[in-house]
C-alpha cells in the first residue's frame, strides 16, 4: 500500500526508526543525517542499504535521501578496511544538501513485467535527481542523409545532468522498497514545480 507524504507531518522519528531498522552503524548514519537536516521537518525520506561484494569481503553503503520543506539531502555511509591513515576499520558518512529551488529534474524510470496481464506493480524504479552539480556529455560523430557523403560533419551530442540516480528492485530490494522510491519521488516531484 502506498502512503503519502502531502500532510503537514514531521517524519523526523520514522526516518530515525528507518536508520535503526537497517542495522547498518545506526549512531553514525543518524549522526550525520540530523546534523545535514539541521532542525528541518523531515517531509519525506528513503533509507537504501546496498551490500556490495569486494574480492572476499561485503561492503556495505547505505543511502539516505530526505526532503525538507526547503532542501533535498542526500547521506552516504559506506564502510572501509582499514589504511595507511586510518589503521582499524572505519566508516565515512558524506552528506549534501540541495535547495529545492536547484532541483532542476526529478526523472522516474518505472519497469513493469508483463505489462499486458493487466495492472501489476513496477519490477524496478529508478529515481535521477539533477540540479547542475554533475553533467554527463555524450558525444558521437555526426552525419547527414546522404550514404555517399565522406564529408567532416563535427560531433553531435547530449548533456544530462546526473546528479544523483538510484535504482531499487524488487527481486533484490522486496516490492515494499520499490514502492517506498516511488512515494519518495512524488513527494519530491511535488515540491519541485517551480512557477
Amino acid at each position: 500500500m502506498r502512503t503519502r507524504t502531502t500532510d503537514d507531518r514531521d517524519r523526523a522519528r520514522d526516518l530515525r526508526r528507518s536508520i535503526d531498522r537497517t542495522g547498518y552503524y545506526p549512531e553514525v548514519v543518524g549522526t550525520g543525517v540530523e546534523a545535514a537536516v539541521a532542525g528541518e521537518q523531515v517531509v519525506s525520506y528513503y533509507v537504501h542499504h546496498e551490500p556490495t561484494f569486494d574480492h572476499d569481503e561485503v561492503r556495505r553503503h547505505l543511502t539516505v535521501v530526505v526532503l525538507t520543506p526547503s532542501r533535498l539531502i542526500l547521506a552516504h555511509t559506506d564502510e572501509h578496511a582499514g589504511d595507511d591513515l586510518l589503521p582499524e576499520p572505519y566508516t565515512s558518512t558524506s552528506t549534501e544538501a540541495i535547495a529545492l529551488s536547484s532541483v532542476r529534474s526529478v526523472v522516474v524510470t518505472r519497469m513493469t513485467a508483463n505489462p499486458t496481464h493487466g495492472p501489476t506493480p513496477p519490477a524496478e524504479a529508478v529515481l535521477t535527481i539533477g540540479w547542475g552539480g554533475v553533467s554527463r556529455i555524450d558525444l558521437e560523430p555526426a552525419g547527414c542523409s546522404d550514404p555517399e557523403c565522406d564529408a567532416d560533419h563535427g560531433y553531435t551530442g547530449v548533456l544530462a545532468s546526473d546528479d544523483f540516480s538510484l535504482r531499487v528492485s524488487a527481486a533484490a530490494d522486496g516490492t515494499d522498497a520499490v514502492d517506498g522510491l516511488l512515494v519518495f519521488a512524488e513527494a519530491l516531484s511535488a515540491r519541485t514545480q517551480h512557477p
